[in-house]
């Protein structure tokens, strides 16, 4: 009987042992995955909103494995060219809430130059074919104080498209989009041009070839160059009379009022009454 006792608690503690011992492991296991670490994307610099994120303002850093980061970058070609939303700091790992989730308008604007969008329709639109990456010339027609005769002239050529209303991609088709703004790529100086012409005129894209990048040397138009008199109001004719001195002064004739007759029956008697 005794035997069998010992074998009894022998087998039982050889199984509390066996279990023991697989949750120590395990436990020791899920503590060495804990220490070892991942490699995530985060800041060289401290980046201000707007920014767009280069390769050189990247850096890669180590993570606990055991807390993993949501929607943190492994790869620096997943973050490169995106633009930030928050102020950032050096250091901090990347998530995508903090990015945009395309490099947006401002990532499309070269150093030195400047994005200017103009009210447009079906006819300074060229009917809708301005699409993203397509050239133009804007045209401005004025009317000067000095002259009856409106003058058209060209304000800049060879202009690329960046957007066409809220489209930052042409259409692969092609179709043709309505859109009523278009924003154009400009330097500084143009745009100081585009601003004060389109206060003053009527502002008109000229669609043109994207491999024509030629400038042309136009002088302005005016109507008279159409072969086409600009109206005007004449002042009304003067006549000359003679002063008391002797003298011929011009004078404005006066119109001469319209007169009308009645006949007019009293009983028997008929009369006429002019007035």
């Amino acid at each position: 009987m005794q035997p069998r006792r010992l074998l009894i608690a022998l087998t039982v503690a050889i199984i509390v042992s066996g279990l023991f011992t697989l949750w120590l492991g395990t436990r020791l296991s899920h503590q060495a995955r804990n220490f070892e670490s991942l490699k995530y994307v985060a800041l060289a610099k401290n980046l201000d909103p707007g920014q767009v994120i280069g390769a050189d303002d990247l850096k890669q850093i180590s993570w606990p494995a055991g807390v993993p980061l949501p929607g943190a970058f492994v790869r620096k070609d997943e973050v490169v060219g995106k633009s930030v939303l928050y102020p950032l700091q050096e250091g901090e790992p990347l998530t995508a809430r903090q990015l945009a989730t395309s490099a947006g308008l401002s990532a499309r604007i070269p150093a030195g130059m400047r994005a200017i969008s103009l009210k447009s329709n079906e006819v300074v639109g060229v009917a809708g074919y301005l699409l993203p990456g397509t050239h133009v010339d804007v045209l401005v027609t004025v009317h000067a104080a000095s002259s009856a005769d409106p003058i058209t002239s060209v304000v800049l050529q060879d202009a690329q498209v960046l957007t066409a209303g809220e489209k930052m991609q042409p259409d692969p088709d092609g179709h043709a989009s309505k859109v009523d703004v278009v924003t154009i790529l400009v330097s500084p100086d143009d745009a100081e041009k585009i601003v004060l012409a389109s206060t003053q005129g009527t502002v008109h894209f000229v669609l043109r070839n994207g491999g024509d990048h030629a400038v042309a040397t136009n002088a302005p138009m005016n109507l008279s160059a159409l072969g086409v008199q600009a109206t005007s109001t004449a002042a009304p004719a003067a006549v000359a009379h003679v002063s008391p001195r002797g003298q011929s002064q011009p004078m404005h004739t006066k119109p001469t009022p319209a007169t009308y007759s009645i006949q007019v029956r009293r009983g028997d008697k008929d009369s006429v009454e002019t007035f």
